[in-house]
């Protein structure tokens, strides 16, 4: 199905005069909530690692340092094969290669769990990180099936499906984890095995196969959008990464946490998350528009960053990590649905992994920082990362760009 060539075999597609996809509002809703389906349970089996890593690698006597080493890792994985993963499925179609990586991303997650040394777990994030890659083929999935006005609603669901994921993932790795850190790992790649299965029967072509390259990474960074947007989420990805690598740690030594108490934190920060951008996020849009939403979630951001490492105990805390999760909550789907924007659509692919890419390229770059700077000082990452939001929320003022509000007016 994937790799056929007429419009009119695909399921829930016609082709209008000019040969382009086009859906009916029935069927694109089909085929989001389809594509919902496959990367919640995608996420979850990813989301389910998260909490346990940190503990997994100290077993073998990591350090923070070596911990943000693995998770670099595999970022740099993740930066080098997204645009190359969005290429491809400009070429042979979205459905493919989300196929192909998601098994391989289920093949990774085996050799995490099944590691018995330090190298091993590098072997097993780095296979992760390559065929891990994908969100951006899922993002030009979304920007296939939606208009332009309705385009933030779509990437709400995807942020959604993070937030969804990282719910269940650690609360199920944090339960899991009393029985060792390996067992939830295996957990999360026979859930990406049942992932694969799932998609290979229910998934849908959004973008057939086009038989020659449209696209490529220099073409999608010539748009002087994607150029600013992409530079914008290098570091707005590089401050959130700073949280995310070394919470565990934080917890575990400011407070005596252990994985499974942390794991029980982050689902209660993606619950709010997919509060928004699973319900709040489109009326939000239409009342305020993207680039506020944007600016408005960077702001929050950096007063929750600054005020996390100043908590004296975990009921304070809860107050600016709940303040992080809406601020992630309103700018994550804002910028997506911007940068869905800057191409036309047989370059979408191509787009949305630049777009991928500068965020893997972050998380490069962001965990070695947060690992340095913690080992020195845990107060450290938290007021980087509340720095990096200054360029973010300068940069996002800067954005000239049409949003839903004056789509939705301009729509015949």
């Amino acid at each position: 199905m994937a790799g056929s060539r007429s419009p009119l075999r695909l399921k829930g597609f016609h082709a209008n005069r000019d040969g382009r996809l086009e859906t009916s509002r029935q069927n694109s809703k089909s085929s989001l909530l389809i594509l919902f389906s496959v990367v919640v349970l995608d996420l979850i089996g990813f989301g389910i690692v998260i909490p346990i890593l940190p503990f997994y690698a100290e077993s073998y006597g990591a350090s923070a340092t070596v911990l943000g080493c693995l998770l670099t890792s595999y970022a740099a994985m993740q930066f080098l094969f997204s645009p190359l993963w969005g290429r491809l499925s400009d070429r042979i179609g979205r459905r493919k290669v989300l196929l192909w990586t998601m098994a391989g991303g289920a093949v990774g997650l085996l050799i995490l769990g099944l590691a018995k040394s330090l190298p091993m777990l590098f072997v097993g994030r780095i296979l992760s990180g390559i065929f891990g890659a994908n969100i951006g083929i899922a993002s030009a999935y979304v920007t296939d099936v939606t208009t332009p006005e309705n385009r933030a609603r779509g990437m709400g669901m995807i942020g959604a499906a993070f937030g969804i994921g990282f719910i269940f993932g650690p609360a199920l790795g944090g339960a899991l984890s009393v029985y060792g850190y390996s067992v939830p790992i295996l957990a999360a790649a026979g859930l990406g095995a049942i992932t694969v299965a799932y998609a290979w029967f229910r998934l849908g072509e959004s973008h057939p196969a086009k038989g020659a390259e449209r696209g490529s990474l220099k073409s999608a960074l010539r748009i002087p959008l994607v150029q600013r947007l992409c530079a914008l989420n290098f570091f707005f990805t590089m401050g959130t990464t700073q949280l995310e690598s070394v919470f565990a740690f934080f917890m575990a030594d400011r407070f005596g946490y252990q994985a499974k108490d942390v794991a029980y934190i982050l689902a209660l920060m993606a619950a709010i998350m997919v509060g928004i951008q699973g319900g709040l996020i489109k009326r939000l849009v239409m009342r305020f528009g993207e680039k506020l939403l944007l600016t408005s979630g960077v702001a929050l951001l950096f007063l929750a960053f600054f005020l996390i490492p100043e908590a004296p105990n975990v009921w304070l805390l809860l107050i600016p990590l709940m303040v992080s999760a809406m601020g992630r909550g309103i700018s994550q789907p804002s910028l997506m649905s911007l940068v869905s924007r800057g191409g036309s659509a047989e370059v979408h692919g191509s787009v949305m992994g630049a777009f991928q890419a500068s965020a893997s390229l972050a998380r490069v770059v962001g965990p070695l920082a947060a690992g340095f700077l913690y080992d020195r000082h845990p107060s450290w990452p938290f007021f980087l990362a509340a720095a990096l939001m200054l360029p973010v929320f300068a940069l996002s003022w800067r954005v000239p760009v049409k949003d839903a509000r004056q789509l939705a007016t301009e729509a015949p």
